[in-house]
This record gives structure tokens, C-alpha cells and sequence, in this order.
């Protein structure tokens, strides 16, 4: 039995001024389909909301197809991303997942403990559900406001999620 894969069709937003992974892992799917170079991997984070926020957060001094697919790594390992469930965690154990091989982010506690600081703050005002940040109609100055105060969240990773959410499917910014 062979498996068709959907065809996504993102209207092409100008990311010239980007540069960096993001603009490449953009490039690649004009040019090949596939953001992260694993169609397995572009349809998880199509379908997890928590999964492209944390990718975005661990895009961070790691090529940016390995920062976006380690949101299934941990996936993979808690059998979830249950972002209240993953605050509530022991650092500790939380720290142990990210540093198993191959590891979630090259800088397994500090990237381990902006999960858990993200994952509180979404948690605590979003309900745990990160799709909440920006599935409200909300204009992008008003998503980006909401994502800089993101623990671990500045204001250039906050400018990129238009791209994330658009490029993933979340939100249509072509507009």
C-alpha cells in the first residue's frame, strides 16, 4: 500500500530580509516541498501547535531543521507535549530526555529549562494550549506582542513566527 502525502500550498510570503535557517528550511520548501527535509516531520508540526512553538524557541545557535524537529525528539520520549504536563515535570528528569541521544538541543539544561518556563507561561495563560497565541483572528503585531513575552522568546524570534505559522499552516499572513 503507498502512503499519498497531501499537497500544502502556502502562498509565497517575501522572507528576503531573513536570511538564516529559517529562510533556508523556506526555500527548501518551495523548492522541494518540505520545510524540514522530513515530510514525517513538516506533518507533525502541522498538526502540533505546541510542537512549532518549542521548534522556534529551540532555533538557537542549531541548525534550524534540527531546532524544529526537536519538538518530536521530546515527543518521541515523554509519549506527548503536553505543555501543562511538561511545567509540572522535575527539571531534572525533564534535562535527562533532552540530553539523550541524539539530544533534543545541543544545550540540553538551558534549552530544557525555557521549555519548562515556556510551557508554565503557556500553561498559566494560554490554558496549555499554545495554539491560543495566535488562533484568535489576532493581527501578527498583536501574535508577536503575545510571543516576545514568552520566556526565551526575543524580539527577533518573535518577528519569525509570522513565518512559522504561515509556512506550517496555522495562519495565512498573505493577506
Amino acid at each position: 500500500m503507498t502512503e499519498t502525502r497531501k499537497t500544502i500550498r502556502i502562498v509565497p510570503l517575501d522572507y528576503s530580509h531573513l536570511g538564516g535557517g529559517l529562510s533556508r528550511m523556506m526555500d527548501r520548501f518551495r523548492d522541494e516541498g518540505t520545510l524540514t527535509g522530513e515530510p514525517d516531520a513538516d506533518d507533525f508540526l502541522r498538526n502540533s501547535a505546541a510542537g512549532v512553538l518549542l521548534g522556534l524557541l529551540y532555533d538557537q545557535r542549531v541548525r534550524a531543521e534540527y531546532a524544529f524537529t526537536g519538538p518530536i525528539r521530546l515527543h518521541d520520549r515523554l509519549g506527548h507535549l503536553d505543555l501543562a504536563r511538561i511545567a509540572d515535570m522535575e527539571p531534572e528528569a525533564l534535562q535527562s530526555l533532552f540530553a539523550e541521544t541524539p539530544a533534543v538541543h545541543r544545550f540540553t539544561n538551558k534549552m530544557a529549562d525555557y521549555t519548562q518556563q515556556a510551557a508554565r507561561f503557556v500553561a498559566d495563560r494560554y490554558d496549555g494550549d499554545a495554539a491560543r497565541i495566535w488562533n484568535d483572528g489576532a493581527p501578527f503585531p498583536e501574535i508577536e506582542k503575545r510571543v516576545r513575552a514568552l520566556p526565551g522568546f526575543g524580539a527577533l524570534k518573535a518577528a519569525k513566527m509570522k513565518f512559522v505559522l504561515h509556512y506550517f499552516g496555522y495562519r495565512d499572513f498573505s493577506g
